[in-house]
């Protein structure tokens, strides 16, 4: 019934989140029940629908052995953000000496 491959005997996988994520689009399109997969897999329900819970909420992301950080990650876009401000301002200043050296008034926008 289901499309998601069984562990072979004696064979420890890891779960990625990439194959979680399969298990889980089985049991929410309804190919398989968490029963089934439970023992296919010799995971248990609550294990399943945990993954099932995590993946409805945060995607696959909820799904690795390792969530990135995403404070670090927030943190990371705010520095890059920032530089970019501190870019363009400094642009802006260098317009505005540009053109009050050269006597010319500032574009519209721009004081």
């Amino acid at each position: 019934m289901s499309q998601t491959q069984p562990l072979p005997e004696g064979n420890i996988q890891r779960w990625t989140a990439k194959r979680k994520a399969a298990v889980v689009l089985d049991l929410i399109k309804g190919k398989i029940t968490a029963a089934d997969a439970a023992r296919q897999h010799g995971l248990t329900v609550a294990e399943l629908e945990q993954w099932k819970d995590d993946f409805l909420s945060q995607g696959t992301e909820a799904l690795r052995t390792h969530p990135r950080d995403r404070e670090a990650q927030w943190e990371a876009e705010k520095q890059r953000l920032q530089a970019k401000v501190g870019e363009l301002a400094l642009e802006v200043d260098i317009l505005k000496k540009a053109h009050r050296i050269l006597g010319k008034d500032l574009p519209e926008g721009i004081s």
